[in-house]
């Protein structure tokens, strides 16, 4: 395989900026690196149109159709993204709720009902705080603007749910400041959060609260991994391998530059203290790669899959990505 020329579409997130600007070469490929800040809009060109030879997937939607043998793509353990989700719940005071119990029976917004980060937050409320979500009646549409959350063809749960689609011509922030729906939960915060007194995040703690869930559990939830198309894999085996190496070279370059304090990598004032908490939790990488250090978070990501009728039943680990 020499000088072999793929497409990879990723946001430009700082674990991946050495791959971008080519300071890490994966062996034998000419990387393209087609940089799109918008998840959403990659995961959608990618398995609406096979668009890019690579590129960062959605976990759920990948496992999703891995699961139903309906997928035209591999995947390796890289994870472009993840990110604790406890802080993504957002209510109206004025719907009564105070507690996760609170939100049984009730409208809740969700952006996808399939998408990853919905799944981690319906596990949390379930496994954490016992809420019964066969209670809930879920309003499905973008957050902060009217409409859709993108262009999915995603697959349907196997598993009827009571599903409206938002077509008010407003935005499930607007519905929430109105109380049409009670809460919203997903990959972002709504607007409202900032400008209404009664938008408030169900776990005003949620940094306290994660942490703890983390420590107890090992679970630091994947959002995204890394997918080849099937047909370039067959085509060109080495290249999972190849990519898996060069990925995780870029992460950990990353890493080493963040903790440079001599001048400041990002604009966040108390870097040194925020690294220094980290470590204090996650040791020396927060971000690892690979199968054995994520196992507990995949595991409960599968079992959260079943458990809400996303996929019909588990699937092995092992089975979801190919060697590295």
């Amino acid at each position: 395989m020499s000088g072999l020329r793929l497409s990879f579409a990723c946001a430009l997130y700082d674990r991946m900026l050495p791959m971008y600007t080519g300071e890490v070469q994966p062996e034998g490929i000419d990387l393209d690196y087609v940089a799109i800040d918008s998840p959403r809009n990659i995961f959608d060109r990618m398995a609406g149109g096979l668009e890019f030879d690579v590129a960062e997937m959605s976990s759920s939607e990948f496992i999703s159709r891995k699961s139903a043998g309906k997928c035209p793509f591999v995947a390796i353990p890289v994870f472009p993204s993840r990110a604790f989700r406890h802080g993504f719940i957002a209510v109206n005071r004025g719907s009564g709720i105070r507690t996760p119990s609170d939100l049984e029976g009730k409208r809740i917004g969700v952006p996808l009902y399939t998408m990853t980060a919905a799944i981690w937050i319906r596990g949390h409320l379930r496994h954490e705080y016992g809420v019964d979500l066969s209670t809930v009646h879920w309003v499905q549409g973008s957050i902060n603007s009217p409409g859709a959350h993108g262009n999915p063809s995603v697959l349907p749960p196997v598993k009827s749910v009571p599903i409206e689609i938002n077509d008010s011509g407003k935005s499930l922030s607007v519905l929430l400041e109105e109380r049409r729906i009670d809460a919203i939960l997903g990959s972002n915060l709504p607007d409202a959060l900032g400008r209404n007194p009664d938008v408030q995040r169900l776990f005003p703690n949620f940094q306290q609260v994660e942490r703890e869930y983390y420590q107890r559990t090992g679970i630091f939830p994947i959002m995204h991994l890394v997918a080849i198309r099937k047909d370039v894999y067959q085509a060109h085996p080495r290249v999972a391998a190849n990519l898996y190496k060069a990925l995780d070279e870029s992460k950990k370059r990353a890493l080493s530059r963040m903790r440079n304090l001599g001048a400041l990598r990002y604009m966040l004032p108390w870097l040194a203290e925020h690294l220094a908490q980290m470590d204090d939790v996650f040791g020396e990488d927060p971000w690892p790669y690979g199968i054995e250090a994520n196992r507990p978070t995949l595991q409960a990501l599968v079992a959260y899959m079943v458990e809400q009728g996303i996929i019909a039943k588990p699937i092995a680990i092992e089975d979801i990505f190919v060697p590295v």
